[in-house]
């Protein structure tokens, strides 16, 4: 049977398309004003930095300003550090009395209080030496654990504090940001990115005492420190009327597995009354820097920001010096050559730039809502004869999934089903194009006598063409879920590992309605049904089996390499080999597309003209709709740039047409050596 391609439901994708493409275009161009980084670390590292190597903090606060970076994070301060400091001091109560007895206390005031039985010794005892800080502490601590529990007195004609409190507890505790350290940022030239933590049951009051901090303070982001983002759960509103108030960004800390974020309860709440006025951090973690060079770690944070959409790059300092350099030397050298890789990718610098809200034309999603639909019926079209017969019944069905479609769109809702048309999206255009390029080779008939060059030259044009129709699917997916929250994946795409299996399905039942799976011309009445039937009833035999055996290990492997949560390690020499694309091209390539899809593409092209097995032909069919569905499935990432996924499949078409070609040319001469055997060895 030849099957016909409606051409009202061809018009309406045409239509479709050219809405989706239209949504594409405004999504580069929100893309492309939001090219910022905050290049940033954290002061504690610097200041460690300085200690480690005997330097003054001034002059490593101006090199590492000569270096590119543009914030400094600021954490809130705690007794473990300010002990160190020497600007507030906590002793255990009975630390005192220790000293007491031992004759080390030197002071006449401590002395006499603990004659008079007023120091205790499960309480704690904070002095301070800087009158900013001691005021700071002294508001935090009765803030966090209430006034009853924290007691001023004076000693030495200065006021200090008795703290009912765990010692161990209270030398962790986070006690609010540092104006002093804060100031001391802005002053050397940098923002800060402030890091609060959140109260235990916050209340307006707190969130306000935390931002007066601020006040006076140039601040790029503010990323909340621990489990808890500020707040929550009954302040938050007063966090988002804080940062509104001071125009700050809020940052969301990219999880480990590079997929959406740190869990920080209330964090998505703010920032969707902040309009997604927020920013995507990431730091490489802190054992993982153990294991990296610089040159890697350098390549991580280009392809970082370019791929992830990260804006926030908040570095970590190197442990190990490089040889022949010292470890300043080996981390200065380090964040200037990354601040430079960036800046060559196109990147500017400063506090970190964010997606204005982006709202596409309700018109434009619903006309791509009816695209899909009408690519829904086509599909179906083209794997039951029956349908196929009745373009009416074709257009009644079309209507009736495009007013499911569109109207929720056209109403200001549409989530589940605007997610429903991008899965549709991912998984029919490539079967299509894929079920179009074999309607179109059943009207060629094979033969040796098709030149190599020819077949070459048809092969990739064929490949091109159909990449061109699943790339359609790609502008249909992402005019889909083009919004705010997926660039930033507080939503993402469901279904990536379906679109990894269910175009093979799709196309493997075109396939049988058009090919007899071993051979011969399609009998009458034959189609995908009764080839399963015939193929359930077939004996099995080692050889089967064994065959069987190794198709479904290729599809764990295959499934078990893809996603966020790869559940193969990839091998040292792919690792290599993805550098080095990642270093000669705009974007590398997948390798699915790039070393099994495409090829495959060339080589099934060449299986039709020579007249190979049906079986192998169908292998190679299969294989190929691998590449044809990874392009668009790169679109589902909506966190990486438009433009780098459409050169990252391009990239793939061009790459894999050349390896594909030199294996059409193997292919060739095995093929010409094989007929010579089987010719002299009088072997028809």
């Amino acid at each position: 049977m030849k099957f016909r391609y409606n051409r009202v439901l061809c018009l309406v994708i045409l239509v479709g398309l050219l809405a989706s493409l239209a949504i594409n275009v405004h999504r580069y161009e929100a893309e492309q004003r939001n090219m910022t980084v905050d290049y940033a670390i954290d002061y504690e590292s610097l200041m460690e930095l300085a200690e480690r190597e005997g330097l003054p903090p001034t002059k490593v606060l101006a090199d590492a300003k000569a270096a590119g970076f543009t914030s400094l994070a600021v954490y809130e301060r705690n007794f473990k550090k300010m002990n160190l400091s020497g600007k507030a001091a906590a002793v255990p109560g009975a630390v005192i009395l220790e000293r007491y007895e031992s004759g080390a206390l030197a002071s006449a005031d401590w002395r006499a209080m603990v004659e008079r039985g007023e120091i205790v010794g499960t309480e704690v005892y904070v002095t301070g030496h800087d009158p900013l800080t001691y005021r700071e502490v002294k508001e935090d601590l009765i803030r966090r654990l209430g006034a009853d529990r924290v007691r001023p007195f004076v000693a030495d004609g200065h006021e200090a504090l008795a703290v009912k409190a765990h010692y161990k507890s209270l030398e962790k505790l986070h006690l609010g940001m540092p104006t002093d350290e804060m100031r001391m940022v802005n002053e050397a030239g940098f923002y800060v990115i402030a890091r609060p933590t959140n109260y235990v049951k916050a209340t307006p009051e707190d969130v306000a005492a935390m931002f007066h901090r601020l006040d006076g303070i140039h601040v790029s982001e503010v990323i909340f420190s621990g489990k808890e983002a500020l707040g929550a759960p009954g302040a938050l509103d007063a966090v988002v009327e804080e940062c509104k108030a001071r125009d700050l960004t809020l940052g969301l800390i990219e999880a480990p597995t590079q997929l959406q974020f740190y869990e920080q309860k209330g964090l998505l709440d703010i920032a969707r009354q902040m309009d997604y006025r927020a920013a995507r951090l990431y730091s490489i973690a802190k054992d993982e820097m153990e294991k990296i060079a610089i040159p890697v770690a350098i390549e991580r944070w280009v392809n970082t920001d370019e791929e992830r959409n990260i804006r926030v790059d908040l570095l970590r300092l190197f442990e190990k010096p490089e040889l022949g350099k010292t470890l300043y030397e080996t981390n200065m050298d380090y964040f200037r050559a990354t601040h430079d890789a960036l800046a060559d990718h196109g990147f500017s610098f400063g506090p970190a730039s964010w997606f204005e809200p982006f709202e596409p034309s309700r018109v434009l999603r619903a006309l791509v809502m009816v695209g899909v639909a009408a690519v829904g019926v086509l599909y179906l079209s083209l794997v039951l004869p029956w349908l196929n017969r009745r373009p009416k019944t074709e257009l009644l069905l079309f209507a009736a999934g495009a007013l499911v479609m569109a109207v929720p769109v056209l109403m200001g809702h549409g989530g589940k089903i605007r997610l429903l048309a991008s899965l549709l999206s991912a998984n029919l255009f490539p079967s299509i194009a894929m079920l179009w390029i074999l309607d179109r080779i059943r009207d060629k008939e094979p033969g040796a006598d098709w030149p190599l060059p020819r077949l070459i030259g048809s092969a990739v044009l064929a490949l091109w063409v159909t990449g061109v129709l699943s790339f359609s699917g790609a502008a249909y997916l992402s005019g889909s879920l083009s919004d705010v929250e997926y660039f930033l994946e507080v939503n993402i795409f469901r279904g990536i590992k379906l679109t990894f299996i269910l175009p093979l399905v799709l196309v493997a039942v075109g396939f049988m309605q058009r090919f007899d799976l071993f051979g011969g011309a399609l009998a009458e009445g034959e189609d995908a049904w009764t080839q399963i039937r015939d193929l359930m009833d077939r004996t099995v035999t080692v050889k089967m089996l064994a065959a069987l055996f190794f198709v479904l290990l290729a599809g764990v492997v295959f499934i078990a390499r893809s996603g966020h949560n790869m559940g193969m390690p990839v091998s040292g020499l792919e690792l290599r080999f993805r550098a080095f694309l990642e270093q000669a091209m705009y974007a590398r390539p997948r390798s699915k597309e790039l070393l099994i899809g495409h090829p495959a593409f060339l080589l099934a092209a060449f299986a039709w003209a020579r007249k190979w097995p049906s079986i192998i032909f169908f292998a190679l069919v299969m294989a190929a709709t691998i590449g044809q569905g990874s392009m668009v499935e790169t679109f589902a990432h909506m966190r990486t740039s438009v433009m780098m996924s459409v050169a990252r499949g391009i990239g793939g078409i061009v790459l894999g047409a050349g390896i594909g070609t030199m294996l059409m040319v193997l292919a060739e001469l095995w093929h010409g050596l094989f007929a010579r055997v089987c010719k002299n060895s009088g072997k028809v």
